[in-house]
């Protein structure tokens, strides 16, 4: 029998990540233009994205670029990571607890260093999947599809008995040239019936659906994740 597998986003799907205003806020705290935050740190955000430069060495940068002191350093990273933590999306979490022993279980997300640390403490994801495969160790982003195929080879399985969840387009689009299954989150619910009907061993038969995301687009998470 072959083995089935689901690999899911972080952001925007098993955390709810809304816009909550803090880069803004900062640039008008030190009275700095909008965009100005992202303009001088953006190719430090995408160094962090794929782990090439060390957390410390991030808020090295903040400081010099952005010209903050030691706390206001601090306080600026406690905003960043504030927006990209969000919340738990609780009910998605426990349906997936829920799926442990029934099929292989993994995460691929695009992410930013210190990612790991953080999210195993505050949602133990460690514990939810058998294998998290996050941007800033594996050197690569989605929707490189090096990055789809390193997340079902570590969960030895075969692409075509993968279902992808992500809530951005391009990245679904990735996973289906990786020879995945792969669905747009929306919503619970519809992931739900979603996974089931993998799970079932019914073919989707829906590539270019609503479900199967072709020519949609989702939130993206900063500063690392697209």
């Amino acid at each position: 029998m072959s083995v089935t597998c689901v690999i899911l986003d972080i952001g925007g799907v098993l955390e709810l990540t809304p816009k909550t205003g803090w880069v803004r806020r900062w640039e008008e705290r030190l009275e700095l233009p909008q965009g100005t935050v992202h303009e001088r740190m953006h190719d430090v955000w995408r160094a962090g994205s794929v782990g090439s430069i060390s957390e410390r060495e991030v808020s090295e940068q903040v400081a010099a670029r952005l010209g903050l002191d030691a706390p206001q350093v601090e306080a600026f990273m406690g905003d960043l990571w504030g927006e990209y933590l969000g919340t738990p999306n609780v009910e998605l979490i426990d349906y997936v607890r829920g799926l442990r022993g029934t099929c292989r279980l993994g995460i691929l997300s695009n992410s930013f260093v210190g990612a790991r640390e953080r999210e195993t403490a505050l949602y133990h994801f460690d514990e939810l999947v058998e294998r998290i495969i996050y941007s800033h160790e594996l050197g690569i982003e989605k929707p490189d599809v090096r990055a789809f195929e390193a997340a079902y080879a570590s969960l030895d399985v075969r692409p075509e008995n993968c279902l992808f969840i992500d809530d951005v387009a391009v990245n679904i689009e990735a996973a289906q040239a990786a020879g995945m299954q792969a669905h747009l989150f929306e919503d619970n619910a519809r992931t739900f019936r979603r996974i089931g009907v993998h799970l079932d061993g019914t073919p989707s038969g829906r590539r270019g659906s609503r479900s199967d995301d072709v020519g949609l687009t989702g939130p993206h998470r900063q500063p690392a994740r697209h």
